[in-house]
């Protein structure tokens, strides 16, 4: 996403072009020391250590085409925000914006519809991995609890828990049924997880979410779109606040 520089200093023989060659590279080290602390800044969670939806108000409900809806019935604004399991840069949006995220949602200030695609079904070792990571979400919130939904979705979107794409394994649904027990699931959903029952329900979904991707204008995933308009939040830190 970032392109590298290289600085080639020329072999001169003359005392003033020693000196501006110092300065030169005196101001390049400023720069790229400052360039990697701005970035590392960047990659840092926003309100760390607050961790998913804790507010009891907040519910959690599918709509229709699997659209799961999170947040207060008088929350002020709705989002919708499009990614697919597999996709790195939503993992880096959750880890970047999560967290401040699901403050803003217990305040109320922000509702989500999360459209979970499956689009890199082909690049997961299993082959429909985000497929059966749509399916297991849609399991999730049908049981209405919404602390627990929230819970796993940020564990799906987890370095610790999303799938390399191309990587030579993934998650079974046991594996996806275990993740979301730990999250908080009840039995109902843990059972709707390791049965598979939901993923060809899902991939009709996730295709019903893939179009409305695109009708968005959104280049790709991850999408936050609001009122009809694409908002860049890798790019703006500071996205969810400006909400």
């Amino acid at each position: 996403m970032s392109s590298k520089n290289k600085y080639n200093p020329q072999p001169e023989s003359s005392r003033s072009t020693y000196i501006l060659g110092g300065l030169a590279v005196a101001i390049i080290a400023v720069l790229v020391i400052g360039g990697v602390l701005w970035q590392s800044n960047r990659s840092e969670p926003r309100n760390a250590g607050y961790g998913s939806v804790q507010n009891s108000e907040v519910q959690v409900t599918k709509q229709e085409n699997g659209v799961v809806l999170l947040g207060r019935p008088d929350a002020a604004v709705t989002i919708d925000l499009f990614e697919d399991p597999m996709c790195p840069y939503c993992g880096e949006l959750e880890h970047q914006s999560g967290q401040e995220l699901a403050q803003a949602i217990d305040e109320g200030k922000v509702a989500v519809r999360y459209h979970i695609l499956n689009f890199l079904d082909q690049l997961s070792a299993s082959g429909d991995y985000s497929t059966r990571a749509v399916a297991a979400s849609q399991c999730v919130a049908d049981t209405g609890d919404a602390i627990a939904y929230s819970a796993f979705h940020a564990e799906l979107f987890s370095p610790a828990n999303q799938p390399q794409e191309n990587g030579s394994t993934d998650h079974t649904n046991d594996d996806l049924a275990q993740m979301a027990r730990e999250a908080g699931a009840n039995d109902a959903a843990v059972q709707c997880i390791s049965s598979g029952a939901n993923v060809n329900q899902a991939a009709i979904d996730a295709e019903a979410g893939r179009q409305a991707l695109a009708a968005s204008g959104a280049q790709g995933t991850p999408a936050v779109v609001k009122d009809g308009t694409v908002i860049d939040a890798l790019s703006n830190p500071n996205w969810v606040a400006e909400l």
